[in-house]
């Protein structure tokens, strides 16, 4: 009997350490342009194993390849976080060498923790829905909101930051994980959403018209939810400030005596900033708009989006700045570690408790029944 096929997935993305291993043990494989092609050579492999592991005549969503390959480098992620913290050894050191140092770097650690852990089950639980007949859209875009996230803060810290200057030929192959996400939400944004439609008799589009003509005052988790998101916004923007050297005496204080990793000549933590005033400062407008106005279907996807995103960075932020592989300078200091990590841990579940208050109670954001189409659909019955 053939095993199913997320098992086939993960037991093809558990041969990850043994490929390294053996690569790591081959010396003439070891020089950056065959580290590279070794690397596209491993994934076409498992591309082609993959096809074969679907039953045959199967019509297959071709997100499947996307997430069956991801969850074989998600492994190879959770091999150098594992080594870089010495549980094991003689797997990355000449990945590290002569492919990509910064994934030695603090931030690359918790990147690969949560590439090896939180992604690897999304793609697990998204592959056995998706061969069971289930829903799998929302997981989807949780993993989109993530992975977008998790390159468009790499890909630019390695550039910018101390490790711009070491690149190698192995650093390109980021480019397809930078675009591929891009793609693939664009496929889930595209389809229905998972939430059932409601018909439009007189007792549901009642009860749509209540909620909706609800103030925010009489909302009291969305107004909470809304007083979190402007405390979350003043604080993207005063990080954003401080990454950019604003002389205030207030940036000046939090850098050097709270939240000195910001300063970190990695690169990744100032790309973050930035990427939080620029991108997320936006969305946050827009989700405070959203709880305000009723009718905001667009709630329902991108606020789950935008919880997988803020997750993923902040998870990364918060352990690079006290992890141990973060020079002494820039980690958190220890009299300041619970404001500040409590700032950051709280920035990362705004977001959370946001997209399941949307997913818990959708009907304020669904769109309103025109008067008359009840009486119009029980005569048409």
């Amino acid at each position: 009997m053939r095993p199913p096929v997320e098992v086939c997935v993960l037991l093809l993305s558990l041969l990850a350490p043994g490929v390294l291993y053996a690569v790591n043990n081959v010396p003439a494989l070891q020089e950056p342009l065959p580290v590279l092609g070794m690397g596209m050579v491993v994934l076409g492999f498992v591309l082609i194993i993959t096809l074969i592991s679907v039953p045959n005549k199967m019509r297959v969503d071709p997100l499947f390849y996307v997430f069956a390959a991801f969850s074989f480098t998600c492994v190879v992620g959770l091999t150098n976080a594992l080594e870089q913290d010495g549980f094991i050894s003689g797997f990355m050191a000449f990945y590290l060498k002569m492919g990509e140092p910064h994934l030695g770097s603090a931030y690359a650690v918790m990147m690969s923790y949560w590439e090896g852990v939180a992604h690897l089950v999304l793609f697990l639980t998204i592959i056995h829905r998706m061969f069971k007949g289930m829903s799998y859209r929302s997981l989807g875009l949780l993993w989109a909101g993530s992975s977008i996230a998790h390159q468009i803060v790499h890909i630019p810290g390695v550039v910018i930051g101390k490790y711009g200057s070491n690149i190698r030929p192995a650093f390109w192959r980021n480019i397809p994980f930078f675009l591929v996400p891009f793609w693939a939400a664009s496929q889930l944004f595209s389809r229905h959403r998972e939430i059932p439609v409601i018909p439009a008799d007189q007792v549901k589009t009642f009860m749509i018209a209540v909620e909706q003509k609800k103030g925010l005052l009489s909302r009291p988790v969305d107004l909470l939810l809304s007083v979190l998101l402007l405390a979350s916004m003043a604080f993207s923007v005063f990080r954003g400030f401080v990454v950019l050297d604003c002389p205030l005496d207030a940036c000046f204080t939090y850098i050097y005596q709270y939240e000195p990793y910001l300063k970190d000549p990695a690169g990744f933590p100032r790309v973050m900033m930035l990427v939080y005033l620029f991108y997320g400062l936006p969305l946050l407008t827009v989700f405070t708009y959203g709880l305000k106005t009723p009718g905001c279907t667009w709630m329902l996807d991108w606020t789950i989006f935008f919880a997988g995103a803020m997750a993923q960075t902040q998870w990364c932020h918060i352990g690079a700045s006290v992890h141990s592989r973060t020079p002494f300078t820039y980690r958190v200091p220890a009299d300041k570690w619970w404001p500040v990590i409590s700032l950051n841990v709280l920035l990362a579940v705004v977001p959370v408790l946001l997209a399941l208050r949307c997913r818990i109670s959708p009907t304020y954001f669904m769109k309103p029944v025109p008067e008359g189409q009840t009486d119009k659909d029980k005569k048409r019955n």
